[in-house]
């Protein structure tokens, strides 16, 4: 495993040499989260991290302008990525189910686990700087988080990658492996790959 330091400032995790701090996604941060957006191209076709909002209307909404709406409302939350240049290079969401659909809600729906608290929805990280920590450094923010606003039990979908060659657009929420290593475990499997994953976190 590769070395890691940590500090806490909303959290902040290092990897192979790098150093990230997180910040929350919100009206301070949107520049830097609207930069990084559009240095990927919208993300994703130009997504905007939005799909997930339930305030979303596929087709209706104009992602950016919503995104930006509901950030600067406090109705999206997010742990932002900050390399030592205090440039954003990825991000990890979550928010209540109220506020974030899953995907396989469908499959997810037949038999729900016991009602979570918290999602995790997307994890996205800019394409020069994938493999360097970014997403733990997400994680652990996001986590940090959770844990200064009361805690709770957290809930996402995830992608098993474990002896397989997966890819990595398929890869948004980050892979199962990932969470597993931060105290999560599987609940049930709801995709030919995809998992519900939990874990009960602590108020700070």
């Amino acid at each position: 495993m590769a070395k890691r330091s940590a500090q806490t400032s909303g959290g902040v995790g290092s990897a192979e040499g790098a150093s990230y701090t997180t910040r929350p996604l919100d009206a301070s941060t949107w520049e830097p989260f609207a930069e990084l957006v559009e240095r990927n191209n919208g993300v994703y076709g130009g997504c905007w991290c939005i799909g997930f909002h339930s305030e979303y209307q596929r087709g209706v909404s104009d992602p950016r302008t919503l995104k930006e709406e509901l950030v600067r409302s406090g109705r999206a939350h997010a742990s932002l990525v900050f390399d030592e240049d205090e440039v954003a290079q990825g991000w990890c969401q979550y928010g209540s189910p109220e506020e974030l659909g899953l995907k396989h809600h469908r499959e997810y729906a037949k038999d729900p686990p016991p009602p979570a608290q918290w999602r995790i929805t997307c994890i996205f990280v800019d394409k020069g700087h994938r493999g360097r920590g970014v997403a733990r450094a997400g994680l652990e923010g996001v986590l940090a988080q959770i844990a200064a606003a009361g805690g709770g039990l957290v809930e996402a979908i995830s992608e098993v990658t474990a002896g397989r060659e997966a890819q990595g657009r398929f890869l948004f929420t980050a892979t199962a492996e990932l969470f597993e290593q931060y105290g999560f475990t599987k609940v049930r499997q709801v995709g030919k790959h995809a998992w519900i994953v939990s874990r009960e976190i602590d108020p700070a």
